[in-house]
């Protein structure tokens, strides 16, 4: 399975695109686009890796993935039979090369700066909603007038940053199998002991090849990003069992004992797993 680079169905007059995804997942192909995609996520979720790092979805989030950004949305079909999505996909040249450039756009430009490391809306969800509902229904031109009103929205909306490190270069078809045979190894096996051996061997690298190459293209270890994936999961059942064991939760996502499952997700998370369990 490779990092596809994904083409988003269009006709040459086409400028925007409003697209709805439905079913019992989304697309599970890690993959990237020349598009930016705004995206309103009415049904399911899941975890979405994004560039380097690894991020939970729910319903009503609202979320921007920048241009050539990888990313996958990996449905939980345990938590959710259904999965919907709204998205919008453009270009900043979709409407002219210089188009944004023009200084009634000067506001929105730090939209763009910031889709280039992905974000995702912290308030003003009730607002973006509704205009994606209203976009879902209107004529061009009217969608267009609503796109605006969403940048502008978007732009000044608090925010959290999705990624801290964007490899700057496109997949080629090589480096794309790779990285995604490494991605779905490491979804199937979080829970499992997991050796530099075989995921080397998975990507086809020796181990010291495989260390340096996955570094260069996420900024970190993949040790690192696989903590990532485990205290992620721990996060989901913590939440969704509320009566599990803090021992428990830590043997099934693949950490060996409780100290350094509790030391591992103080370090994603800033809380211990108990303090996080409060929380909820």
């Amino acid at each position: 399975m490779n990092i596809v680079s994904f083409i988003i169905p269009k006709t040459k007059e086409s400028t925007l695109i409003y697209q709805q995804d439905e079913g019992s997942f989304f697309y599970e192909k890690l993959h990237q686009h020349g598009e930016i995609q705004i995206c309103h996520i009415l049904i399911g979720e899941g975890t979405l890796v994004l560039g380097d790092s690894v991020n939970p979805y729910k319903k009503g989030d609202i979320i921007v993935i920048g241009s050539f950004i990888p990313h996958v949305f990996k449905s939980d079909i345990e938590a959710s039979s259904a999965s919907k999505m709204r998205s919008l996909f453009f270009t900043k040249e979709s409407f002219g090369t210089d188009f944004f450039d023009l200084e009634a756009f000067d506001e929105l430009h730090s939209f763009f700066d910031k889709s280039s490391y992905g974000f995702k809306i912290s308030n003003c969800k009730t607002r973006i909603t509704s205009l994606f509902t209203k976009i879902h229904k209107a004529k061009k031109l009217q969608q267009f007038i609503l796109f605006l009103e969403l940048l502008k929205i978007l732009t000044t909306a608090e925010h959290q940053r999705l990624t801290s490190f964007v490899y700057d270069k496109k997949y080629s078809p090589i480096e794309g199998k790779r990285m995604t045979d490494v991605l779905e190894y490491t979804f199937e096996n979080y829970n499992k002991e997991v050796s530099l051996e075989a995921v080397a061997e998975v990507a086809a690298m020796t181990k010291n090849s495989f260390c340096k190459y996955f570094k260069k293209v996420t900024n970190k270890t993949y040790f690192e990003f696989l903590k990532e994936i485990r205290v992620e999961h721990a996060c989901k059942l913590i939440r969704k069992q509320m009566d599990l064991r803090i021992i428990d939760v830590a043997y099934l996502c693949g950490f060996k004992n409780v100290s350094n499952f509790n030391k591992q997700f103080k370090t994603v998370t800033t809380l211990s797993p108990s303090a996080f369990k409060k929380l909820i």
